[in-house]
């Protein structure tokens, strides 16, 4: 992977409810080392003040399931995005000073590997094929979820039609 044009590496050591970050310049500098929250609104407000640092690349180590909201959220602002082996993370980090395993250090390796050694690097790119399959996906649970409240409704007006006073006590269940 070419990184020659990055001046910021941001390496996130991600975890469900908050991920490690720590971002390095590109002379290795910290520009960023604390928790940041799993969430849309403060990655976004994270990537755009790097942004304003120079080209940045976000390299995670786990792109799906817990990271992928961090990897979206990158691609969406047009940020770059990287993946370090779960393997590679382990073997560069038993060239670093110490034995303890954090959540620190695990996101300063990733952001240093990303710096000094691109190669291991993974590149995380969507295809157009992959966005069709996640919209076509999310329509269908979308459409489920209007089900489910329609038959709620449905039930609900029909107990109401029939004895009222048997939708009071099987009501609530139904929305269950």
């Amino acid at each position: 992977m070419k990184t020659t044009d990055v001046e910021i590496f941001l390496g996130l050591d991600v975890e469900k409810t908050e991920h490690w970050a720590c971002a390095l310049a590109a002379d290795g500098t910290k520009n960023w080392n604390k928790m940041l929250p799993n969430d849309e609104a403060k990655l976004t407000s994270i990537y755009q003040e790097l942004s304003t640092r120079g080209a940045v690349l976000v390299v995670v180590d786990q792109p799906a399931t817990i990271g992928a909201l961090a990897v979206a959220v990158a691609q969406d602002l047009g940020i770059s995005v990287a993946y370090l082996p779960g393997l590679t993370t382990r073997r560069i980090a038993d060239m670093y000073h110490g034995t303890a395993k954090t959540d620190e250090k695990d996101a300063f390796i990733i952001a240093d590997a990303a710096r000094n050694t691109p190669h291991t690097l993974r590149s995380i790119q969507v295809s157009d094929e992959d966005e069709a399959t996640l919209g076509t996906l999310t329509r269908f649970d979308l459409d489920l979820a209007r089900q489910i409240t329609q038959t709620n409704n449905r039930i609900r007006g029909l107990f109401t039609q029939i004895h009222p006073a048997l939708e009071r006590v099987i009501g609530p269940l139904a929305g269950a």
